[in-house]
């Protein structure tokens, strides 16, 4: 007997970290959302294919539109992240080259997220 503690006192802390539930639902339910969003986003993008510039932009300057692809270009960005994260989680087995990869992934996330939004806002603002 080379211990007095209790084998689930000798595993606790070594375990799951307790998040691949909400990990899960936060994938799915992004998925759900991205099903009525990714219609319209396919039917807008065939709808504007013989289109100029400034019918796109006149398109995009109508606030319902600008809202539904300022929520498309958030979730979609928001789920490319979650699904990239399980695959570098599964896949990547060096811990440097995981944690460079995981906040490689959350800045590509912010940076695509911001870009889009703030060009939404100065197209917005121009009309």
């Amino acid at each position: 007997m080379s211990s007095l503690q209790t084998p689930l006192h000798q595993v606790q802390g070594l375990g799951a970290a307790h998040s691949g539930t909400g990990h899960f639902w936060r994938q799915r339910i992004t998925a759900l959302a991205l099903v009525p969003l990714g219609l319209w986003f396919a039917f807008a993008v065939l709808g504007l294919i013989d289109t100029n510039e400034v019918a796109i932009l006149s398109f995009l300057s109508h606030w319902w539109n600008a809202l539904l692809m300022a929520a498309f270009a958030t979730i979609m960005f928001y789920h490319m992240s979650l699904g990239l994260q399980v695959v570098t989680d599964d896949y990547v087995h060096g811990a440097g080259m995981r944690i460079f990869l995981l906040l490689l992934i959350r800045f590509a996330w912010i940076a695509g997220t911001s870009t889009c939004l703030f060009a939404l806002i100065r197209i917005a603002a121009s009309t």
